[in-house]
C-alpha cells in the first residue's frame, strides 16, 4: 500500500495534466487540471511550512547540544523568527507588521539581507575569475578560440572595454553582439534548453510510470 498509492497518485496526476493540453480548460479534465494546480501550490506551502520547521530543529539540537558553530546556529534562528514571524502578523496590529514599506520585515531585507547577497555575489565574482583564468589557458587552437572569443565579450560588457574595442575598425561590439550573442551564443544556449527539456521530460515519464521512486525514499 506504501508504494501503490504514491505511484497511483502520481499517475494520474501526471497523465490529467499531460493530455489536459490538448483540451480546453472548460473541459471536464481541462477543470482538473486547475484543480490540481491549485492543490500543487498547497502543497508547496506546506513544503515550504515544512522545511522551516525542519531549519528550526536540527539548528536548535545543534544549539542545545554545543556543537561545534552553535553561535552561527542561534544567529539562524533569530534571523528566521526576525524575518518570519513580523512578516505573517497582520497589518492592523502595527504598521511594523507585514512586508509593506517600514515594516520590519522590509527593513531587515533591506538593510540586512540585500547587503549579505550583494556580498555573496562579490565574492563569488573573484572564484568565476579565478576559474576562467584556468579555463582560458592557450592550450591548442579551440582553447585558443575560446579565449579570443570570452576576453572580447568580457571587454563587450563594460563601458570602458566597449569604448576600447570602438577603437578599432570594423564595429566589433556590433559584430560581438551579432554573430558571437546573438549567433554561437544563442545557438548554444538553445541546444542546452532542449537537452535539460529532454532530461525533464525522460524524468516525469519514469515518475509517471512508477521507474523513478525516489520521491518515496527508496531507489
Amino acid at each position: 500500500m506504501r508504494t501503490t498509492v504514491p505511484i497511483a497518485v502520481a499517475f494520474i496526476a501526471g497523465m490529467v495534466v499531460a493530455v489536459s493540453y490538448f483540451f480546453a480548460d472548460e473541459s471536464a479534465i481541462g477543470w482538473l487540471r486547475l484543480e490540481f494546480l491549485v492543490w500543487l501550490i498547497i502543497v508547496g506551502g506546506m513544503t515550504l511550512a515544512l522545511g522551516v520547521v525542519s531549519i528550526v530543529r536540527v539548528n536548535w539540537d545543534a544549539v542545545k547540544k554545543r556543537k561545534e558553530g552553535w553561535p552561527y546556529k542561534v544567529l539562524t534562528l533569530v534571523s528566521v523568527f526576525a524575518m518570519g514571524v513580523p512578516a505573517v502578523l497582520p497589518e492592523s496590529w502595527s504598521p511594523l507588521f507585514g512586508r509593506n514599506q517600514g515594516s520590519i520585515y522590509e527593513w531587515l531585507f533591506t538593510y540586512l539581507d540585500a547587503p549579505m547577497m550583494a556580498t555573496m555575489f562579490a565574492t563569488l565574482a573573484f572564484y568565476i575569475a579565478s576559474a576562467a583564468y584556468r579555463a582560458f589557458r592557450a592550450r591548442n587552437a579551440e582553447a585558443t578560440v575560446l579565449l579570443i572569443t570570452a576576453t572580447a565579450v568580457m571587454l563587450w560588457r563594460v563601458p570602458m572595454g566597449e569604448a576600447f574595442l570602438n577603437l578599432f575598425p570594423g564595429d566589433i561590439p556590433y559584430f560581438l553582439n551579432t554573430y558571437i550573442m546573438a549567433g554561437a551564443n544563442m545557438a548554444v544556449q538553445r541546444g542546452i534548453i532542449i537537452g535539460a527539456a529532454l532530461g525533464a521530460a525522460s524524468m516525469s515519464l519514469r515518475i509517471i510510470l512508477g521507474i523513478e521512486r525516489t520521491y518515496m525514499g527508496r531507489g
